[in-house]
């Protein structure tokens, strides 16, 4: 996704925090440290419990604290002043949250056990919150971010039903998670009027895709692409798995994610969106 969104933009694709490491420690210039970095990890989650389940995934915590080394960089590169004029003009992309609530209500889930779902969905938003002033801090002042997707009917909570239904429960607290999200985000602007935000609907564009498929290409929505078992959901995608003849006509590639497809369709819906899928 942060690929396609860069390309919307005319940049080029940010590179992988991890890939620049070595530069930073030496601290010479580099053209990446300008042009866009990528902190995004498989499977993190905004608390730093969820990599309990999404095995060496970086939550969100340590990509902030990676983003702070390269704040770090950028001031000894371009001087305090410069460093805060270019960082006040990137934009600054949050995509996440899916994981948590996935780790949540996956079985025998610790964190079922000590919080409410309202009570979790109230932490994930604090704790993003309280991440999101890190990054002001640090010099973030334009933030796109996106919401959680109808992630209860993805395959893998599909397969939990008989007739291959959507997890409605899980529907339900993702819908809550960002109603808390998009509260924040206000309370934000409110505390700190210079800050810029665009919030992305993604429950609803991609509601809108499961709902009306023929309208996008789609003659498949509940199935993934690639994996094995019930609604190719039962294994991960594997170089054992089967694949379909045809992805484009796939909304889901695993049973978690998107297909590229969809994700292209996604960006286009967001990017040319007015309210209420872009507020």
């Amino acid at each position: 996704m942060r690929d396609l969104t860069a390309e919307k933009v005319g940049l080029p694709s940010p590179a992988p925090y991890l890939s620049l490491v070595s530069k930073f420690k030496k601290l010479s210039s580099s053209n990446a440290t300008v042009t866009g970095v990528s902190f995004a990890s498989g499977g993190a989650g905004i608390l730093n419990g969820t990599d309990e389940l999404f095995r060496q995934s970086i939550p969100l915590t340590k990509q902030v604290g990676y983003y702070s080394l390269v704040h770090e960089q950028l001031v000894q590169q371009l001087g305090p002043d410069e460093a805060q004029a270019h960082l006040s003009k990137s934009l600054f992309l949050v995509i996440i949250g899916s994981n948590d609530l996935f780790g949540y209500f996956n079985k025998n889930s610790k964190a079922s056990k000590e919080y409410t779902p309202q009570q979790y969905v109230d932490l994930m938003a604090s704790t993003l919150k309280g991440l999101l002033q890190r990054l002001y801090e640090l010099g973030a002042r334009k933030f796109v971010v996106s919401g959680v997707g109808v992630i209860g009917c993805c395959p893998a909570q599909r397969k939990r039903s008989a007739t291959s239904d959507c997890n409605v429960e899980v529907n339900t607290w993702s819908v809550k998670y960002n109603d808390g999200l998009k509260a924040l985000l206000q309370e934000l602007k409110t505390e700190s009027s210079d800050i810029q935000y665009s919030y992305c609907e993604t429950y609803d564009v991609m509601n809108n895709f499961i709902e009306h498929p023929e309208a996008y290409g789609f003659t498949e929505i509940k199935e993934a692409c690639c994996g094995r078992g019930y609604l190719k959901a039962e294994f991960p995608c594997t170089p054992i798995s089967t694949y379909c003849s045809n992805r484009k006509n796939h909304i889901f590639w695993d049973l978690y994610h998107p297909t590229e497809y969809t994700s292209s369709i996604f960006a286009d819906s967001v990017y040319n969106a007015s309210q209420p899928l872009l507020n």
